[in-house]
């Protein structure tokens, strides 16, 4: 994905998503061309991409038309703007997802968000970063069982520092 900061248009202004279409397996070129003509030109393209498992079409988000016309004249395996906008909706599925940072540290208290174990209390035993899981322990079981949850299913409500400071989040 290239993003482009310097616009000459104003940030109210409504962007639009344009297809171009392109020569197959010539995406990163195509956009390495898109955003050089942005670059120099100082079109009002805000950002080009290239969604995993789409072949033959870069994605370019412009104020205009003309803008993103603009940003793929003369560019080689480029071989056009198609005719119809693209909906965010429609592309919103092959883009990733950035990975937010989990703040959940062993021995924090819990409340579980999501599943059959949704609203109660639990102590995090284990953390996996590589994994995004985490093992607990419901607090108000009679008997203590691990639980292995996906780290989006907690939020953190109470941790214990080591100097022994208790912090309410």
């Amino acid at each position: 994905m290239q993003s482009f900061s310097a616009n000459p248009m104003s940030e109210e202004q409504q962007t639009s998503i344009f297809a171009l279409r392109t020569t197959a397996n010539r995406e990163d070129q195509v956009l390495a061309f898109v955003a050089s003509n942005v670059k120099k030109k100082g079109l009002g393209v805000t950002a080009a991409i290239h969604p995993h498992g789409m072949r033959g079409y870069v994605f370019v988000e412009a104020f205009t038309r003309s803008d993103a016309e603009q940003a793929a004249f003369n560019v080689p395996y480029a071989r056009g703007i198609l005719p119809n906008l693209i909906e965010y909706k429609e592309i919103e599925h092959m883009l990733d997802k950035v990975k937010q940072e989990m703040n959940v540290k062993k021995n924090d208290i819990a409340e579980i968000i999501s599943g059959p174990f949704k609203r109660e209390k639990a102590k995090v035993t284990r953390v996996d970063p590589i994994k995004e899981e985490v093992v607990v322990e419901l607090l108000e079981a009679v008997v203590s069982i691990p639980i292995t949850l996906k780290m989006d299913a907690i939020k953190v409500i109470r941790r214990e520092e080591d100097d022994g400071t208790v912090t309410e989040m």
